[in-house]
């Protein structure tokens, strides 16, 4: 029998991995209390209790006894097994009690956990927890010392410094993993090559150099021309973006446009609803905001957000919709979304917490606080000592607005 706190936690994941509750155990042999304390490992187990337990889990007593390396296969399973919205902070807190409870798993069980644990922390729009889990995914390749494995931590980390606002570390990412397939002869699938490059697209923009950004980006669009699906509606989105960078809106739009058109819901439900939310953004962005076009794309995406879009994607629902109340002349309805919007905004890229902030700011100074304005002028050199120009430019383009 597991002494305490290791029977605790492998309850709670036995527990956790057929979907119960602790209500769901409690009965005549078991009070809340009880269960309570014996999963935080504060009560030392009993036959009985034991018994019990396994009984309402339909398992053997013996599944109290498994080892570390079975524990964490267990965990992988799983979390495996969800989908990007089943994901949840349960989830990603049985992977991380299985990989503490199992540091002499085999290097790979652990990669592949790793991978899984970076998996939940993003679909939860953790990013920073997400960084740690790839930083602790790319150590372990080195120590492995397994090139394709280096590759695909790195391509991940590449991601994840783009939506934690942190360009050069992504540019960087993309250039180690380019180094180590030509070092080592890796073979990088197709698709990771070009999601590899439209990362460093994106880090090309955001740290000013507009033009590069668009010379990738035609490259990459012009090698997939003719195709459709998911990684054809990434390569246009990434094109709208530089588009939009270089304040060429009608252009972006056009791009967005096609995207949509590459996509179908069924290929992949949240980028569809992404690549709305995107849309609602740029019509917002342009001179004069196409308002009417903004709530035509938020509409079509807010009944599937509330029953099958992760819960970070409606937030950002909720912060465009503030923005449309804002451009619609709706102050107070949208101070109201913005302070729901910011219940989830530990969820946004870096880039939306930015631009929530300045909205929140915006607001503020129309209401007469006569402390915005400070505010704002310390979110652009915030935003100017992380190195991103364009940025910068868009919080004073909309403060120098809001003031007309």
């Amino acid at each position: 029998m597991l002494e305490q706190p290791a029977f605790g936690r492998r309850l709670r994941q036995l527990r956790q991995q057929r979907g119960k509750s602790q209500v769901e155990l409690t009965g005549p042999g078991m009070s809340a209390t009880y269960l309570s304390r014996l999963e935080s490992g504060s009560r030392r187990p009993t036959e009985r209790s034991v018994a019990y337990l396994a009984e309402r889990l339909g398992i053997p007593v013996e599944s109290f006894e498994q080892q570390p390396g079975d524990s964490l296969t267990d965990a992988l399973a799983s979390v495996a097994a969800l989908s990007e919205r089943e994901v949840d902070e349960e989830a990603a807190g049985i992977l991380v009690e299985a990989l503490d409870a199992a540091d002499d798993a085999d290097p790979v069980m652990r990669w592949h956990a790793l991978a899984q644990l970076a998996r939940c922390y993003e679909a939860l729009g953790d990013f920073p927890g997400q960084r740690d889990a790839l930083m602790r995914l790319s150590e372990l390749s080195d120590d492995m010392g397994r090139p394709v494995l280096q590759v695909r931590a790195q391509l991940r980390l590449a991601r994840c410094a783009r939506n934690l606002g942190d360009a050069e570390a992504a540019r960087a990412a993309v250039r180690q993993v380019l180094a180590i397939s030509q070092e080592h002869g890796v073979r990088i699938s197709a698709s990771d090559l070009v999601r590899s490059r439209l990362v460093l697209v994106s880090a090309e923009a955001e740290l000013g150099d507009v033009a590069e950004a668009a010379r990738l980006v035609d490259e990459v669009r012009t090698s997939l021309e003719g195709t459709d699906g998911v990684l054809t509606a990434e390569v246009l989105w990434t094109a709208a973006t530089v588009s939009t960078r270089q304040g060429n809106h009608a252009r972006a739009f056009a791009f967005l446009l096609e995207a949509l058109g590459a996509l179908d819901s069924r290929d992949n439900l949240v980028l569809w609803i992404r690549l709305r939310l995107a849309a609602a953004s740029l019509s917002m962005q342009s001179m004069p905001p196409r308002l009417a076009e903004a709530e035509s794309f938020l509409d079509s995406v807010e009944p599937l957000l509330k029953v099958a879009g992760p819960l970070r994607h409606w937030h950002e629902l909720l912060f465009l919709k503030a923005k449309l109340a804002y451009h619609q002349g709706d102050a107070d309805r949208a101070r109201e979304l913005v302070a729901q919007a910011d219940e989830g905004a530990q969820s946004f890229t870096y880039r939306d917490q930015v631009r929530l902030e300045v909205l929140r700011g915006v607001l503020d100074l129309k209401a007469g606080d006569q402390e915005a304005s400070g505010r704002l002028r310390a979110l652009v050199a915030q935003v100017e000592t992380a190195n991103m120009p364009d940025l910068a430019a868009e919080v004073w383009r909309s403060v120098a607005e809001s003031l007309l």
